[in-house]
């Protein structure tokens, strides 16, 4: 199913520089973040500026602190990180999401992430922003805690809105039209907290696996050993249907599960990760989460990979993603067969996918 995994190796210099060029063209040094995509995602996203200040990290760049300060500007008193930030235009949305400035919901926490790697690559990240993270970390426990896992109060929320794993929340069966209209009643549904913060959806609060594991993770690289965290249950279902619920191996290397996400007959593709099993009656390689490759997943797979110190997985995993993201011209999720471009691009988080290597 997949090419021969050759001629793809290694890190060069026209990789740095394409990496390079793509955060400086969506770079905006009056906002002091880089925006995923100019025309398509002009604001700034939570976990899309973690992944960008890692990159900036990996490239040598001080911007990285900068972009990551910038991720908790909207942060509340209590600690809630809001997963869109509307500085270019503090009104946008507002009737959406009933206030100014940022939205109500959240986002994978990358930010424990980012500090560590920041750090990795010689970043003197400021004591104020590695507090900012735990405060975030610790208000997602606080709040968002149901049980063994943690639950998400939107899809969105996830970061794969339209995974498979949300379909019995459509009524009527699943289309992308009735998908985005429950989207936009979830909304309407959200409980909010009195600084504006969602904490409950009756609607919609699905325990989600991969969130979960982000959010310990996340709180381990940050060095927090709260006992909470080690009563979340990180178990991966029998058969995974979804590659975000491989995502435990950050926690607790499984050679297993990566053994999955390269499997051709499973999540393996010649230019990345699927993110349905092939398998899954809801596959498809071209259509948004429901089975084309995803370049910060790929980039969390590959981080997993060599935590567990399954080098050759790593590398197999680099190979692929560059593959993708360079045969997409780094767009933001692509066919994980072909290559073929999907979504906005180039994309910022995309260029990880040429630094795998360093």
């Amino acid at each position: 199913m997949t090419a021969p995994l050759d001629g793809i190796n290694g890190i060069d210099g026209d990789d740095r520089a394409r990496a390079r060029a793509v955060l400086e063209a969506h770079w905006r040094p009056q906002l002091g973040y880089t925006v995923p995509h100019a025309e398509t995602y002009p604001f700034q996203w939570l976990w899309d500026s973690c992944f960008h200040a890692v990159a900036w990290a990996r490239l040598g760049d001080e911007r990285a602190v900068t972009e990551l300060a910038s991720v908790f500007r909207w942060q509340t008193v209590g600690g809630f990180v809001p997963h869109i930030g509307y500085q270019a235009d503090p009104g946008f949305h507002a009737d959406f999401w009933g206030r100014t400035h940022a939205s109500v919901l959240t986002q994978p926490p990358m930010y424990g992430h980012a500090v560590a790697e920041l750090r990795r690559h010689g970043v003197a990240v400021p004591d104020e922003l590695v507090e900012r993270a735990r405060r975030g970390i610790r208000w997602l426990l606080a709040h968002r805690r149901r049980g063994h896992r943690l639950v998400i109060c939107h899809p969105w929320e996830s970061g794969c809105d339209d995974s498979p794993q949300w379909d019995a929340w459509c009524q009527g069966g699943w289309t992308p039209q009735r998908w985005y209209d429950c989207k936009g009643e979830f909304v309407r549904s959200l409980v909010l907290d009195a600084e504006g913060a969602a904490v409950a959806n009756p609607a919609f609060e699905a325990p989600s696996l991969g969130f979960t594991a982000l959010v310990v993770f996340n709180a381990r690289e940050l060095g927090m050993d709260d006992a909470e965290l080690d009563e979340l249950d990180l178990t991966p279902p029998a058969v995974p249907a979804t590659l975000d619920e491989l995502l435990a191996t950050l926690v607790r290397p499984d050679p297993a599960l990566l053994d999955l996400a390269l499997d051709d007959r499973v999540f393996g593709g010649a230019c990345g990760l699927a993110f349905v099993r092939r398998d899954h009656p809801a596959f498809d390689p071209d259509t948004y989460w429901r089975g084309s490759a995803w370049p910060q997943l790929d980039y969390l797979l590959w981080v997993a990979a060599r935590l567990g110190g399954h080098t050759a997985a790593a590398a197999d995993i680099a190979t692929r993603a560059r593959r993708g993201a360079l045969t997409s011209g780094l767009a933001e999720h692509w066919n994980p067969d072909t290559g073929a471009a999907l979504g906005a691009a180039p994309q910022s988080w995309t260029a990880l996918c040429l630094l795998l290597d360093e």
